[in-house]
Order: C-alpha cells, then sequence, then structure tokens
C-alpha cells in the first residue's frame, strides 16, 4: 500500500491506494478519506472592504496570491497589473480592466482564491 497526500480545490485528504495484480473483478472498496482541515478558505468569503470601488478586479483562474502589485489610493491605467496570481507554477497578472484609483485591495499574499474571486476594486 502507497499513501498519498491529494489537495483539491484547497481541501487536502490523505489517500491509501493498494497494489495489486488486476484480476478482472473489482477491487473492493476502500473507505473514503476524511478531509484534512483546508489550509485556508477563499478570502473572496471575507473581503477586508468588499465594495469600496465600484470596478471590479476578480482573478482569471483559482490559486494563490504571489504579489500585490497596486496599493490602495494608486492610480491605475487599463492593463496595469494590480495582482499577481500563482497557478500550476505560473504568474498570472491579473490587470486593471479599466483606468481608475484603487479603492480596495480585498486579499493578502498568500491567500487561496477561486476563479471569479474579488481581488480589489477600483473607482
Amino acid at each position: 500500500m502507497k499513501n498519498y497526500t491529494i489537495t483539491v480545490n484547497g481541501n487536502v485528504y490523505d489517500v491509501v491506494v493498494e497494489e495489486g495484480a488486476s484480476t478482472g473483478a473489482p477491487a473492493p472498496a476502500a473507505p473514503k478519506a476524511a478531509p484534512k482541515a483546508a489550509p485556508k478558505a477563499a478570502p473572496a468569503a471575507a473581503p477586508k472592504a468588499a465594495g469600496a470601488g465600484s470596478i471590479r478586479v476578480e482573478a482569471g483562474a483559482a490559486g494563490k496570491v504571489y504579489k500585490i502589485e497596486a496599493s490602495v489610493g494608486q492610480a491605475l491605467k487599463v492593463g496595469d497589473p494590480v495582482v499577481i496570481v500563482e497557478a500550476m507554477k505560473m504568474e498570472i497578472p491579473v490587470v486593471a480592466p479599466s483606468d481608475g484609483t484603487v479603492a480596495s485591495i480585498d486579499v493578502a499574499v498568500g491567500d487561496a482564491v477561486e476563479a471569479g474571486a474579488l481581488l480589489a476594486t477600483l473607482n
């Protein structure tokens, strides 16, 4: 038997896999692994200053906040980076969808985010 730890959508599971020869008959069902406590839930549920601005800056993909490029009060142009999200060992810049001033940053470095999660707002 081999033990593995698998993370799916931020939930951590311990899985035991049995090795054996295939006989054509289905293997007996193994008990389901109980999830461990997730490292950190998506912060979109508890934003720091949600709705401070009218223009939403949202994550395009699930991942972890790697770096925050903008700060509250900073003026941005379309395409300026606001937050860098790391997913599958790639750094993905999340950019300003329009010109504006940063009204709130709703995540912190290291936060796990889902696709569509609110990262920041602009005015």
